[in-house]
């Protein structure tokens, strides 16, 4: 679970930045979106669905947060890479993202398939790649962006695509400053004045090996914090690659880009360290699902939805406005196609065509919603609405 410390807030727009992209930079470069394993530490969230279908902020898929995140920043050539339970997941993308006829511009998606190369499933992030390099080699993509599905965040990725072709680096990773206690939840950093990652642990749990690690006053003092913070640098999952150094680092095995790939680029290529001091939230486990969602509805959330110049694009359902009668409402936040009458809502966030009744209340909730209204209650006996007395 990522830090809780308050956001800095990053806008979308970069002009400084997109200024000093060579032209025509976001139409050469390809995003990879990760599709996720099995996802057992947010199940039965993800017993039907996989973790980037999994919904958020009521309205929204985990998914629609990097796919957003890269059509606001100019990157329209996207592909997912899905796998395990990835019904629900193909549906959402085929009904959200369509371009059209004149656009060369795609959210296409690729699941794990049988060929006469292989019949494996993805072994892991590095292997799914691998496996699918040559559709990625198709066009004359530049640069490669690999991404996870599960994460919520807003970044720029002109800005990080900006640092990668500066620096001249082979490889850019996406740095979160993270505290001591947090620290032994990531792949932890170590990088130079140049910010040339130099050293790499997983995970570290030794506190003496930690200490090496810790982020020195120049680097501190460029992200923004006192020069005397015991910050760390943490690996968000997010990858920039050249084409010939993404190609020659899949020329094995190794399965995992954090784990394998990684690790021993950094000990034979120049591996530069993009800090991003927004808000990120890796969204893996029960808790961080509900914490995130129920932080949205705080008067000033450390990720908001409201941002127009960079909006969370989703699913049209074309749903009726919410229906209030009567409720008292703090703190909450209702999706579409909503009826709730003469019910409590306390810092609570309430999904699609849900059906609140009299007498409920809910505080400190997340009510998921449903994919379609209930017509009739003796098509579905054991189905019963929130109402007559119900607390959640």
């Amino acid at each position: 679970m990522g830090p809780k410390t308050r956001t800095i807030r990053q806008s979308s727009l970069t002009d400084s930045a997109t200024a000093a992209l060579p032209p025509g930079t976001t139409q050469r470069t390809l995003a990879i979106i990760m599709g996720g394993g099995a996802g057992t530490r947010l199940f039965p969230l993800t017993k039907d669905r996989s973790k980037p279908a999994v919904p958020i902020g009521g309205k929204y898929r985990i998914v629609d947060i990097p796919i957003s995140n890269c059509l606001n920043s100019g990157l329209r050539s996207i592909y997912i890479l899905t796998q395990f339970n990835s019904m629900s997941l193909h549906r959402h993308i085929q009904a959200s993202y369509k371009f059209d006829n004149f656009s060369r511009s795609f959210v296409d998606i690729l699941a794990a398939q049988q060929t006469p190369e292989g019949s494996q499933w993805y072994q892991g992030t590095a292997d799914a790649v691998r496996q699918n390099m040559r559709y990625f080699l198709e066009q004359p993509f530049d640069y490669y962006i690999i991404l996870s599905g599960d994460q919520l965040y807003r970044m720029d990725f002109r800005s990080l695509l900006h640092q990668h072709i500066r620096s001249g680096a082979d490889i850019t990773l996406a740095i979160k400053p993270v505290t001591r206690e947090h620290s032994s939840e990531f792949g932890i950093m170590q990088s130079d004045a140049n910010r040339r990652v130099t050293h790499f642990v997983e995970k570290p749990k030794d506190p003496n090996v930690l200490s090496e690690f810790k982020m020195g006053p120049e680097l501190l003092a460029s992200v923004g914090s006192a020069p005397d913070a015991e910050l760390y640098q943490a690996s968000m999952g997010i990858y920039v690659f050249s084409r010939d150094v993404l190609v020659e680092c899949l020329e094995n095995d190794l399965v995992d880009f954090g784990k394998h790939i990684i690790p021993q680029a950094i000990q034979e290529r120049q591996v530069s360290g993009y800090v991003f001091n927004g808000y990120w939230e890796d969204i893996g486990t029960i808790r961080a699902f509900y914490e995130a969602n129920l932080d949205l509805t705080d008067l000033l959330p450390q990720y908001s939805f409201f941002e127009a110049s960079a909006p969370i694009y989703t699913h049209p359902r074309f749903l009726p406005g919410s229906k209030i009668n009567g409720a008292t409402l703090r703190q909450a936040i209702i999706a579409d196609g909503c009826i709730i009458s003469d019910a409590h809502l306390e810092r609570s966030v309430i999904g699609v065509r849900s059906i609140i009744q009299t007498g409920a209340t809910i505080r400190n909730s997340i009510v998921m919603g449903a994919d379609y209204y209930e017509i009739r209650r003796a098509r579905n006996r054991d189905c019963r609405r929130l109402g007559s007395g119900a607390t959640a």
